[in-house]
């Protein structure tokens, strides 16, 4: 449906018909939806503008920065190691990282960290954005991971990582690997699946990259204290006291480290970020390279004849390894399973099997190995909630779509 452009198999008309009209009301400025089922690409569209100043138009080729669905393909790398037996989810993080045990993280295992349930949702040394790209300042922020003491008991409640998962991570898995996650991913997973994403994007891609339009702090606020005021009781309200609360642990884990680059959020258009690694947000993907990453996962491990890893190596994530009715960074019922998102049941899916990553702004990477099912949604008019309604809508319409509601029952 216009304006949206693309193809889409029968029994997904609703599905298209939500994504255009989001682009034709505004709500979108530039956005990608892809959907594959039992491996076939049966959603294929996009629209809109991928920057508003020089009137680029969104193409298929269009990429945009995924924020914390860069989360899933850090899970997925820390899954591959496990599966090749390099890495064991249950043994103490120290194991591998003997820097890691001070500070009461002696015992402190792989899935407790990973499923953010460490206590480490926040650093108390002061870090730039700058220091955790630039590798001559690795010291620096290798001393402020170590030190760091658990703000609670491990193991014994939840609090959102939202950077530090992946400055813990990064440092885990170089440890284990001896590369680069990027690398390793680009090289074990990615390639051969031809999934359209990068953790360190290169410049040759710099002309695909859409510009993200973060709302500005003013916008942000109003729009928060709106719907606080609407949903007084609700995870958004929740978040927003905190957040207000100078030692609270909200705005720890979202504030530090801080960004020293010119245009707050708005710096992550800047090359400085986007060639860095940092698998707590900055990897770049199409939609469909995101659906694909998932191919494997949705499939038992195999996707075209080869497989990638043994079901056993994630048949966990089918189940909610930590589950908390208020996470204490968050403030809504969350859980994961070695670092995959477990969502609330009807948020992104119904099947409760389904698992992968959301983005801040709205982005989104999943799958649905019970459908067979892999989703990839990327923009870049960013929206100010924890959930974008946008992404929530397309998720809606797809599991209200023919091709999976007739074919369920």
């Amino acid at each position: 449906p216009s304006p949206a452009l693309g193809t889409y198999a029968d029994g997904f008309g609703q599905l298209a018909r939500v994504f255009a009209e989001h682009l034709a009301s505004g709500q979108e400025i530039g956005a990608a939806l892809a959907l594959h089922q039992r491996g076939a690409l049966v959603v294929d569209l996009w629209g809109g503008l991928a920057d508003v100043t020089s009137r680029r138009r969104w193409t298929e080729r269009a990429r945009s920065n995924g924020f914390s669905a860069t989360k899933g393909l850090a899970a997925m790398a820390l899954h591959l190691l496990a599966d090749r037996g390099r890495l064991a989810w249950d043994v103490p993080v120290a194991t591998y990282w003997p820097g890691f045990a001070r500070n009461g993280k002696e015992d402190l295992s792989v899935r407790t960290l990973i499923g953010h349930r460490g206590g480490l949702s926040h650093l108390d040394t002061e870090l730039a954005l700058s220091a955790t790209i630039d590798p001559a300042r690795r010291a620096e922020v290798l001393e402020a991971l170590e030190v760091q003491r658990p703000a609670w008991r491990p193991g014994e409640d939840q609090g959102y990582h939202a950077i530090t998962f992946g400055l813990y991570a990064k440092e885990l898995f170089e440890r284990v690997a001896g590369e680069s996650m990027g690398r390793f991913l680009r090289r074990e997973l990615l390639e051969p699946l031809g999934a359209d994403f990068h953790l360190g994007t290169p410049a040759a891609l710099d002309d695909d990259v859409a510009t993200l339009y973060p709302p500005s702090a003013a916008t942000r606020l109003v729009k928060t204290l709106a719907t606080a005021l609407l949903e007084p009781h609700g995870h958004v309200a929740r978040a927003a006291r905190d957040t207000l609360r100078k030692d609270s642990l909200s705005r720890r884990a979202f504030l530090n480290p801080h960004i020293d680059l010119p245009g707050g959020i708005a710096a992550y258009n800047g090359a400085a970020v986007r060639r860095g690694e940092m698998p707590w947000g900055n990897g770049t993907a199409s939609a469909r390279g995101l659906s694909r990453a998932y191919l494997p996962f949705a499939s038992r491990g195999v996707h075209a004849g080869k497989r990638y890893l043994r079901e056993e190596s994630f048949a966990h994530a089918y189940r909610r390894d930590g589950w908390s009715e208020r996470d204490r960074v968050l403030h809504k019922p969350l859980g994961w399973t070695c670092g995959f998102l477990k969502e609330e049941l009807h948020v992104f899916s119904p099947v409760r099997e389904s698992f992968g990553h959301a983005g801040m702004g709205g982005a989104l990477g999943w799958c649905d190995p019970v459908n067979e099912l892999t989703f990839g949604y990327v923009m870049n008019r960013m929206d100010f909630r924890v959930r974008s309604l946008r992404a929530l809508a397309l998720c809606h319409a797809l599991y209200d779509s023919p091709a999976i509601r007739d074919a369920s029952r």
